[in-house]
This record gives C-alpha cells, sequence and structure tokens, in this order.
C-alpha cells in the first residue's frame, strides 16, 4: 500500500484547484512544500521578502482572476506577511496565505518560532478565512474551501496553517478524498426595479457623471462600462486602479477636471468604487451637498456608506451595467455636447492641460516630475503594464502616464501602501510572461518607495523578468534638501537632530544595485538621457533594467484645490 506525504498532498490539492503561481520564501517546516509545488507543477517564486511575496500574490490574483499563492514559514515569516494581508483584504484582491508552524505537540511549551496567541487566530483579523486542517485527510477540502473564499463575494484573503508534523505526515494514497472544484463566482443580477430607478435619475440629470473604479477593472466589465458611456455621452473620471476600463484618451474622460466634476455632480453613478478617502467619503467641501448617488457594488454591506445612496444596487458590475445601458438606449438617451455641463468640463480640461503642458516642456535641469512623466509617456508601449507607487511620484504619474487597457495599472491602492513596487512587477512580468508575452512592465517608483523592496531585484535577475524600473529620485520623502543643505547638516556632530525627517540621502545611485549581477543600470538628469534609457531598456528582455532620474529634491506637484485627504466631516 503506497504512502503520501502531507506535503504532496497539499501540493496536489492547489493544483488540482487551478492555482498556478506560488510566491514565498521556504525555511523550516516548509522547505519540502517548496519543492513539492513543482513536482505538482506549479510556478514557485522565490521571494527576498514575505511582504514583497504577498503583495506579488496578491497582484498575480488580480491580474488573472485566479487566486495567487504566498507561502511563508512559521513565526516571524507569516507576521512579515501581515502588511501584503491587510493590503490585499482593502483592495479586495483574492489571495491565500499558506504558513508553516510549530509542530502540535511543541505549541505551548515554547517550540521553535511559535507564536502566542496561535497563528491561525493571528492571522485572522487580516482575511475572510483562517483555519488549521485537523488531519492530512482533510487538507484537500480546506484548501477548496479557502480559496473559494478568496474569490467568491467580496473578494479578499484566506489563511491557512501547517505545522510541521502535519506536513511530514504519511497516510495510504487512497485515504486522500477526491475533492470537488468550485464554479465560478455565482454572478449577482440586480434588481429591475432599481435599475429603472437609476434611468430616471441619469436621465433627469443636469450635471451627471460616472465614477469607474478597480472594482469594475477586477470584474471584466470594460466592454460594459464602453458601451454605456459611448452610447450615453456620459462624461467620467475612474480612480486609480479604475483607469483603462475605458481608455484614459477617451474624449468622454474628464480626469484633468476631476476637481471640477466631483463638486459639481448632482447625479454620480458609482461602478465597483468605495467612497473612501480615495473619493473624499463622498462629502462637501469634496462633493455637492445634494449629490445623488447611484451606487453598484458587489457587495451589499458597501450600500450607504459614508453616504446615503439615492439608489443602492448590489450587483455584479457586468449584468448590471448592461441592463441600464439597455435602458437608456431605450429612451433614446444622449447627453448632449451641447449642454452646459459638457462645456464647462471642457472648458476646465483645456485649462488644466496648458498650465501641466507648461510644466511638462521646462527641460532645466534639475528635472521636474511633469517633464519626466511627459517624455516617458511619449516613448512607453501603450499597452504596457504601469506599477507605481511613491508620493508625489504615484500622484502625479497616474495623471500622466495614460492607461488605454484596464488592469494595466497597479500602484499603492485603497490601503496606501508604499512598499509594493517591485512584488507588483515581478507579478506583472510573469502574467506577461504567461498570458500575453508581447507586453511590457515598466515600474515607476519614488527614491523612498524603491528602498522598501529593493533586493526583489534580485529576484527579477533569477528568473530573467524584463521590467523597466523607473526611479524618479528627489533625494527624499515627499521632498528633500538641496546638496549643499544636505552635506552641511548631514556633517553636524549631530545629524540625528538636523537632517529634516523626509531627507534622504542625496541623489543616492540606485542604478548602480545592477553592477552586483554585471550589468549597468542608467544615472539619467537630463531628458535625452531619460529618453535614451527608456529606449534602451525597453529592448532588454532577459532581467530588469533601473533608469535613475535625478529630479529637484524640491520639485512638487501644481497648486491642488483639494488634498486627497480633505476633510470628511461637515
Amino acid at each position: 500500500m503506497s504512502e503520501i506525504e502531507g506535503n504532496a498532498v497539499l501540493a496536489n490539492a492547489l493544483k488540482e484547484q487551478g492555482i498556478e503561481f506560488v510566491f514565498g520564501i521556504v525555511g523550516i517546516p516548509v522547505i519540502e512544500l517548496g519543492m513539492a509545488l513543482q513536482t505538482a507543477g506549479i510556478h514557485y517564486v522565490g521571494m527576498r521578502n514575505e511582504q514583497a511575496a504577498c503583495y506579488a500574490a496578491q497582484a498575480i490574483g488580480y491580474l488573472t482572476g485566479k487566486p495567487g499563492v504566498c507561502l511563508v514559514v512559521s513565526g516571524p515569516g507569516l507576521i512579515h506577511a501581515f502588511g501584503g494581508m491587510a493590503n490585499a483584504q482593502v483592495n479586495c484582491w483574492p489571495l491565500l496565505v499558506i504558513g508553516g508552524s510549530a509542530p502540535q505537540d511543541h505549541e505551548g511549551i515554547g517550540g521553535f518560532q511559535e507564536t502566542i496567541p496561535p497563528q491561525v487566530e493571528l492571522a485572522r483579523p487580516y482575511c475572510k478565512y483562517s483555519a488549521r486542517p485537523p488531519s492530512v485527510n482533510l487538507i484537500p477540502m480546506h484548501v477548496e474551501k479557502a480559496l473559494r473564499m478568496t474569490t467568491y463575494g467580496r473578494p479578499g484573503v484566506a489563511y491557512l496553517d501547517f505545522p510541521g508534523n502535519l506536513l511530514q505526515a504519511r497516510i495510504p494514497e487512497e485515504a486522500v478524498p477526491q475533492q470537488y472544484v468550485s464554479p465560478e463566482p455565482p454572478m449577482i443580477f440586480p434588481n429591475p426595479q432599481l435599475i429603472e430607478e437609476a434611468t430616471k435619475l441619469l436621465v433627469g440629470a443636469q450635471k451627471p457623471l460616472v465614477i469607474v473604479g478597480k472594482g469594475a477593472a477586477y470584474s471584466r466589465a470594460e466592454n460594459e462600462i464602453v458601451e454605456l458611456v459611448e452610447a450615453s455621452n456620459l462624461p467620467f473620471l475612474a480612480t486609480p486602479m479604475g483607469k483603462g476600463v475605458v481608455s484614459d484618451r477617451s474624449p468622454k474622460c474628464v480626469a484633468p477636471a476631476r476637481s471640477l466634476a466631483l463638486q459639481e455632480a448632482d447625479v454620480i453613478l458609482l461602478l465597483g468604487a468605495r467612497l473612501n478617502w480615495i473619493l473624499h467619503f463622498g462629502r462637501p467641501p469634496r462633493f455637492s451637498p445634494d449629490v445623488k448617488v447611484i451606487q453598484i457594488d458587489i457587495n451589499a454591506e458597501e450600500m450607504n456608506n459614508s453616504i446615503k445612496s439615492a439608489v443602492g444596487i448590489q450587483s455584479d458590475i457586468k449584468p448590471a451595467v448592461s441592463q441600464l445601458c439597455a435602458k437608456l438606449k431605450s429612451r433614446n438617451f444622449v447627453f448632449s455636447d451641447t449642454n452646459q455641463w459638457w462645456k464647462k468640463l471642457k472648458a476646465k480640461c483645456e485649462g488644466n492641460k496648458k498650465g501641466v503642458e507648461a510644466m511638462s516642456k521646462d527641460t532645466t535641469t534639475p528635472l521636474n516630475y511633469y517633464t519626466v512623466f511627459h517624455h516617458v509617456q511619449e516613448i512607453l508601449p501603450k499597452n504596457c503594464i504601469i506599477v507605481s507607487e511613491g508620493a508625489n511620484t504615484m500622484d502625479i504619474g497616474r495623471t500622466m502616464l495614460l492607461n488605454d487597457l484596464p488592469r494595466h495599472r497597479l500602484d499603492a491602492g485603497t490601503f496606501g501602501t508604499m512598499g509594493v513596487g517591485l512584488g507588483f512587477a515581478i507579478a506583472a512580468a510573469l502574467y506577461c510572461r504567461h498570458y500575453e508575452p508581447s507586453k511590457k512592465v515598466v515600474c515607476v517608483e519614488g527614491d523612498s518607495a524603491f528602498g522598501f523592496s529593493g533586493m526583489e531585484i534580485e529576484t527579477m535577475i533569477r528568473y530573467k523578468l524584463p521590467v523597466v524600473i523607473i526611479i524618479v529620485n528627489n533625494s527624499g520623502i515627499y521632498s528633500g534638501v538641496e546638496k549643499e543643505v544636505f552635506e552641511e547638516i548631514q556633517n553636524s556632530d549631530e545629524s540625528t537632530k538636523t537632517i529634516p525627517p523626509t531627507t534622504l540621502n542625496f541623489a543616492t545611485q540606485y542604478e548602480s544595485m545592477l553592477n552586483m549581477f554585471n550589468r549597468k543600470g542608467h544615472f539619467c538628469q537630463t531628458i535625452p538621457e531619460v529618453q535614451k534609457a527608456v529606449k534602451e531598456s525597453l529592448q532588454v528582455t532577459d532581467g530588469p533594467s533601473i533608469i535613475n532620474v535625478i529630479i529637484s529634491p524640491t520639485a512638487d506637484r501644481k497648486p491642488q484645490t483639494f488634498s486627497w485627504l480633505t476633510e470628511s466631516k461637515l
């Protein structure tokens, strides 16, 4: 009678449930599990930090619609992953985390890397489902349930805990039961009466606005939303990772007039977006106090959050938008270009574009954010996946680096997490390799953000992932100081009291990290140098490139009427 080990049972169960990618760091007690995953035909990507592994696993889940898996060791390994788990849970991305843990017979007596409380309890606040299979033959059942929980309803995180003795235990092969694979998450259809109410509100609106969120991108509703926007001629805005569901280049996009559009809209159609800090909670002064919101979301608990929705529709985005579009067409509704709202929005867009254009064409050194992004945008492939993080780097970059396709922008997201960039870029590069090999991945980092996960370039080298990393280096967090000032305060006897908390080393040569791998990076101070470096880097196919762009330490964004964190209270 042949036997099978717990490691193989777990690896086979993951494979049978359709898992393709596992990201992680092995150690006691999951070294053999990493090998078993590869034996089962699963792609295992060894990372340099558990947080980065967790970021990569959740990004592959967002890009493919299938959960990614993060594998970590017991104790500190799992705790390091909590940042990534929290990010995926808040972002609503499917992720399964598998953690090794101390052997059961060592629990309570100070086992190696034993946590108190137990890991299952520690993980629970950061996920939808947290469990430890009680026996080897029940592993497949828990794997199925955990993966189902990551995708059904609002997507999120599941955690499974595996003591070393459970992974190493052996049972007869015939004792492992066959486990079903759950079908795709069930489609939730809207209440027809609510669709009718939403239609009436839109038809009667004087200043309508569509807001497209990340949920719309995840739900693959781009065709339905494009049809709605094109047929109705409604102006739209996108949240950062809702960009590309409808092309940023669409004439219906009023992103340059974002403040005006939000502040004066009288009816807003909210598609897979939440009225949280990114949308200023839906409240004055950022929004009209009388605005009527039509909210379409898969999660009923999200309805009426922060403000009461005029119409709250629990539904998948696809069927709701399809039915709403059909209703509007049946009424021959088209929001006319001659309407005063459209005229006002277009005038504001043109005015703001001229202000940005002036900054974009200022090529004097040290450079500013706008001119760097403008001249990079000129030569980037239209269909590349853009990963971005940082403070001003991300905020300004999302307005300058355009997206024509959905799920082609990955950034700090709802949780505002820094350090996600290189993990996301690794996931994006693997996605392109296996699904769309013609695509490029461009990772645009602030210098502070790059520092969180910079050693993941070794991961990219090891797996030959051609990521173009552009570091927009202002020598600080938000801002730095000029070289002469930095050297003066650095030489102080009490530099810990004189160097501002936002200041980093001046013009650090991050591109030199490639020297460790007998490769050369690019140090750029002028626009010709930047464009030459980007063109050369786009031709590299066997690993990452690093383009370190030095900009003014005091470079800033254009004045904003409202900050991202505009006070929400009346």
